[in-house]
């Protein structure tokens, strides 16, 4: 009797789960990553506003088969045909409203820390510009790091799923730190307090911080928008929509500071245009229309824009992603849609000037450049083939391709050291790391520090002698290497540590790191 009752609970716990609703299966599977409301969290949005202008298979096959080169699993095993079919066409279901999220609302969202007191100097002993922080994805928290002796000094919660990389100001003392649902979050590192948070979107990608320190630039996917946050308040100072030419609204797939033109460098999702957004008072006027140039000097139309926040279009043949600069941010590299080419765009004239063959999707915002041979060289790996690019930045030319062990996501070196280290992210070798050599491109050793467990993305100590490596896993670790010897120096338990920072490196423009 025993055995027969629970045979009928294990049959009717299969015939509820083989009878959840989409709406159920949403709540299971999908909530944890794309948010309560399919607003975003980890993922992005998952409403007909975002999934109509999805490129490449189609939502059924992404949800049966995952997405190569992203944390989107496989849901093959896990559900049947017709449950994904539904799950489907839920998914495509308009909400009953998508919220609309407006300058009053971000204002509003402003929560500061009452207990927070500034400090004058640092009030810790230890070199502020050797300062490293590590974003544990794990349970949401960053600590920081002394870059000489590696003790945390503090640990502190983020905003759920922190995504892309935080910003320092020019001085280092403070940190921008941004969450996938579009908290913005900002820390003093001196009192090691936070100061206050503000939601600048509903589903962001990433900020960047102007040449001055003044403002912080948002990139969002909803609404379409960029979020322009003056950095001593967290005061609102302009929310743009972005519409391109023809007015088609389109996402912001990324913004890049770039120092030494004083301005923001928009890449947009759905329109074929590049952005440029001055952070100069100064900033020349921009004409969108008709100019009348009768004699030298001398202009007859109206701008646009000019001054702060002057925005710029730059008409492309199709919209890029991804964008890799020249370290006089004279030109940008863009990955095209198809994964198998390279754009060059010349920002001073505005326009396509070169087209780069790069198979096997690059990943280009990771690339890195440094001398070889008398000659600048950038490097970038790629997400769908196991090897990594080298392209001389004069000619854009790519001049040799190093195999590697498997498709990878970062590379990293220093002014200091004779290598560049590579992380083989996607695939059975996930838990090698190269380490090459600048000038003859040779692997010169492998690193395997745990067995079958994802290891990435590398970062510096400020004078390159310590390497820091991350095991990245939810009971992973930060790995100190010595950069000369290779050999490992210490071991820091962490909780999925998905990236490091390095204020000195950061705020310099290390030619080592991305931008």
């Amino acid at each position: 009797m025993i055995r027969l009752i629970a045979s009928l609970s294990v049959l009717l716990l299969l015939t509820a789960s083989a009878s959840a609703g989409p709406a159920e299966d949403y709540a299971d599977n999908c909530r944890e990553c794309h948010g309560e409301n399919r607003l975003g969290g980890i993922g992005p949005a998952l409403i007909p506003q975002t999934l109509g202008r999805m490129r490449g298979p189609n939502l059924i096959t992404v949800i049966r088969d995952g997405r190569e080169a992203t944390q989107m699993p496989a849901f093959g095993e896990a559900l049947s045909a017709d449950r994904i079919e539904a799950l489907s066409a839920f998914l495509k279901q308009p909400l009953e409203s998508v919220p609309q999220w407006r300058e009053d609302d971000i204002e509003a969202s402003l929560v500061l820390n009452e207990d927070y007191r500034p400090a004058e100097t640092p009030l810790w002993a230890s070199d502020p510009m050797n300062i490293t922080l590590v974003v544990e994805t794990g349970d949401h928290h960053v600590s920081v790091l002394d870059g000489d002796t590696f003790e945390t000094l503090d640990r502190f919660a983020t905003p759920f799923a922190v995504h892309g990389g935080p910003k320092f100001t020019p001085d280092g003392r403070y940190v921008f730190i941004m969450s996938r649902d579009g908290w913005v979050q900002k820390y003093d590192l001196y009192a090691l307090e936070e100061v206050g948070r503000i939601r600048a979107g509903l589903n962001s990608r990433n900020i960047a911080i102007s040449h001055d320190g003044k403002w912080l630039a948002v990139a969002n996917y909803l609404p379409m928008s960029l979020t322009i946050l003056s950095t001593d308040d967290l005061s609102v100072a302009r929310v743009m929509e972005i519409r391109a030419k023809d007015g088609t609204a389109s996402r912001v797939s990324a913004v890049y500071q770039a120092p030494h033109r004083k301005s923001f460098i928009l890449a947009l999702k759905d329109a074929p245009e590049i952005w440029e957004v001055a952070t100069d008072p100064d900033a020349d006027p921009v004409y969108e229309g008709f100019v009348h140039s009768r004699e030298k000097g001398m202009v007859e139309a109206l701008p646009s824009s000019e001054g702060l926040f002057a925005r710029r279009r730059i008409e492309i043949a199709e919209p890029l992603d991804d964008f890799f600069f020249d370290d006089d941010y004279r030109n940008l590299v863009g990955a095209a849609r198809d994964g198998s080419r390279g754009v060059v765009v010349n920002l001073n004239v505005g326009r396509e000037i070169a087209e780069l063959p790069l198979e096997g999707m690059p990943h280009l915002g990771s690339g890195i450049s440094w001398d070889r041979d008398g000659r600048r060289v950038m490097a970038t790996p790629h997400l769908k083939e196991g090897k990594l690019s080298i392209i001389d930045t004069k000619t854009w030319e790519r001049v040799a391709t190093i195999r590697t062990e498997g498709p990878g996501f970062f590379l990293r070196s220093h002014e200091n050291t004779p290598y560049f280290w590579s992380d083989v992210f996607f695939g059975p070798n996930r838990d090698a790391m190269h380490v090459i050599d600048k000038q003859s491109l040779e692997i010169v050793k492998t690193l395997r520090p745990v067995e079958g467990a994802t290891v990435a993305h590398v970062e510096f100590t400020r004078d390159g002698r310590y390497a820091v490596v991350s095991v990245w896993e939810d009971d992973g670790a930060v790995i100190v290497y010595d950069a000369r010897t290779l050999e490992e120096v210490r071991r820091l338990p962490m909780r999925k540590p998905s990236g490091k920072y390095n204020v000195w490196n950061k705020i310099t423009f290390s030619e080592g790191t991305s931008h």
